[in-house]
């Protein structure tokens, strides 16, 4: 392999030296060999052949990383990757300054100059990160990031097991899906922003900014003092977390070459499944044990340590390539005005849902018909992307053509059903089954390492098996069985039943996740794929918004029913009043009516799951007809 990559460009391939970021041109120093073989004659003549576009394919295909989404391939631009197999060089002059002579009187004597190559360069220290950043530096950056992931992982899960109390502490049940979808909503709509700035004005301003934002609203989160209060400051810390996020893999693409970015990648999945697990499983017990605002306290120090470590560490010049513009240069070419009118669209269809619900409408005419009259949606954030901006937030195109279309809808489908299924699961387990938060949260530990633990065997599976469609029918299978079986759930079953209940959903979305983000870039050309990335994240993580807000409309609407049957005495409204408003006073009750409240959240809960059974059916179905080619090579 090292022969065929360092022939390609079919250019005097001796006078060019290997930099540590060309990791497939040359083998190690010490195969003499190899390095005889890729010496050229006197003549000066190349004798090797053009790499085959199907090969480089491959070979890009196998730079693969982990990251919050999933797996993604490293950053490539095709003009850059193909040049830099001859031409790349980096900014260290040890490298630059030693170069093999283009003629040699003897294959001995070129080994010689090689190795007395190798001996100056061991004289200096050496980093193998990439902008000029050292072993040390490159480590306080890099374990700045690593605390960040794991901060933002942790925030964006830990409403799972808490919401329930913030809520009742606020009397505010009937609000519990905003906690999470004003997060969500911010975090999906403006993570394209910060790469889109960060190309223009360096990686260092929005990354910092981004973390003042987290910083800031986690405080605000920890004193809110009203329910709404605690929204906005949620809304503001999903925009912070989502540029910490998003800039914080962009910056761990620039400092680590290609050809040891994936260790450092499956660094970054690792503690975001352990942030993410310890969100779900802990913000119940700090909610019992410490209070609910104190799951925002704890995250204080390290965010502060983080930013005061990467103001000074962090380069000023990263990811200043084409030179530094002002923010109006950069807001030119981007699309925000099509990203503000997603969010502003989303909002209002969120809005619309909540609305619906029976305090506001009756249940048999939620929505305004007019609200979804075509001929009123002249201002729709589709239509401006199409007429206005040459770089949209969103193409169409990538939507209405198969396969991506298909991989994208489906993969948005399959975050509905897992946040529908893991946002009500701690009210199944608190208001059902009269569990703690503590007790709630514990049960999500296993689910959760299950999903991370499959994420990251789906991204070895794909490369050794080169098949991108069986993990994707794996998903969507075990979504269906998952989703099943939570709908056949009641309160008889043993404790180690709910936990089993809840594994298939998430290997599903172990398998399912990364599959899709691996799909959608084998189909797309090099040039595309950062779009693509861009449109896969807005449709899952409406799909994260969406199965929240649905999920809560539909719980909420059907307790109200299933509240007036079920409910039967001289205290029936107060009863009702009071299971709305709180879930912890359902412990409370007297015993019949205790019972009856707990049967009507039980059938509140499975409608929910039925919807989300519902869903995974219809992800199944579009996934299966997809036709996807065999990783490597391109239809």
């Amino acid at each position: 392999m090292a022969e065929n990559n360092h022939r390609a460009g079919g250019h005097n391939t001796s006078s060019h030296t290997a930099t540590e970021t060309t990791p497939l041109l040359f083998p190690p120093r010490s195969d003499t060999p190899a390095i005889e073989e890729v010496l050229v004659d006197n003549d000066g003549d190349s004798t090797g052949t053009d790499i085959d576009p199907n090969e480089f394919d491959l070979m890009l295909s196998r730079t693969t990383s982990f990251t919050a989404i999933g797996i993604e391939t490293n950053p490539q631009e095709s003009s850059m990757f193909r040049s830099s197999r001859i031409h790349h060089h980096t900014k260290r002059g040890s490298r630059n300054s030693s170069r093999v002579s283009t003629r040699r009187k003897s294959i001995s004597g070129s080994i010689r100059s090689i190795r007395e190559t190798i001996e100056d360069e061991d004289e200096e220290p050496k980093s193998p990160f990439l902008g000029g950043v050292g072993v040390k530096r490159f480590w306080l950056i890099f374990g700045g990031v690593l605390l960040t992931y794991t901060l933002s992982s942790f925030d964006s899960t830990i409403m799972v097991s808490s919401h329930p109390v913030i809520t009742s502490y606020f009397h505010a049940s009937n609000s519990a899906s905003w906690l999470s979808t004003a997060f969500l909503l911010t975090s999906t709509s403006f993570q394209p922003i910060f790469g889109r700035l960060s190309d223009a004005m360096g990686r260092k301003p929005p990354y910092i900014f981004s973390m003042i934002l987290f910083l800031v609203s986690t405080i605000w989160c920890a004193l809110a003092q009203s329910m709404t209060s605690f929204i906005i400051a949620r809304a503001v810390c999903g925009l912070g977390a989502g540029g910490v996020m998003s800039m914080g893999s962009i910056i761990t693409s620039d400092l680590i070459p290609i050809e040891i970015r994936g260790a450092y990648q499956s660094y970054l999945n690792i503690v975001f499944g352990i942030g993410a697990a310890s969100g779900a499983a802990l913000g119940g017990a700090i909610a019992d044990h410490l209070g609910w605002r104190w799951e925002f306290g704890v995250q204080v120090p390290g965010l502060i340590l983080c930013l005061i470590v990467s103001c000074f560490v962090i380069p000023n010049d990263l990811g200043l390539n084409r030179g530094k513009k002002t923010l109006k240069e950069a807001l030119s070419v981007f699309d925000y005005k099509g990203s503000l009118l997603l969010m502003a669209t989303i909002t209002f269809f969120i809005l619309a849902i909540v609305k619906s619900r029976r305090q506001y409408l009756p249940l048999d005419t939620p929505f305004n018909p007019h609200l979804y009259n075509p001929h009123h949606h002249r201002s729709s954030p589709i239509h401006h992307n199409r007429i206005l901006r040459p770089q949209p937030v969103m193409p169409l195109s990538l939507i209405t053509h198969n396969p991506r279309g298909s991989l994208i809808v489906g993969n948005a489908l399959g975050a509905i059903v897992i946040n529908a299924v893991l946002f009500n699961i701690p009210l199944y387990f608190q208001a059902v089954l009269l569990e703690s938060p503590t007790a709630s949260g514990l049960r999500l530990i296993i689910p959760s390492i299950a999903a991370s633990a499959i994420g990251t065997l789906t991204g070895f599976l794909i490369t050794w098996t080169r098949n991108l469609k069986t993990p994707l029918v794996l998903g969507v299978s075990l979504y269906v069985i998952g989703t099943i079986g939570l709908v056949a759930m009641n309160r008889s079953l043993p404790n180690w039943a709910y936990v089993l209940l809840l594994i298939p959903s998430s290997m599903g979305q172990g398998f399912q996740m990364p599959g899709s983000f691996m799909s959608v870039l084998a189909v797309s050309e090099q040039g595309e794929q950062a779009v693509v990335t861009t449109t896969l994240v807005l449709w899952r993580c409406m799909g994260q918004v969406l199965g929240v807000a649905v999920s809560s409309l539909i719980v909420q609407n059907s307790l109200v029913g299933f509240l007036n049957v079920n409910v039967v005495g001289p205290d029936k409204e107060k009863v009702i009043e009071a299971v709305r408003s709180s879930v912890q006073a359902v412990a409370g009750l007297e015993p019949h009516y205790r019972d009856q409240v707990i049967d009507s959240y039980a059938e509140a809960l499975k409608a929910a799951y039925i919807f989300a059974l519902a869903v995974s059916v219809l992800s199944f179905g579009i996934t299966i007809g997809v036709k996807l080619p065999k990783l490597g090579f391109r239809k």
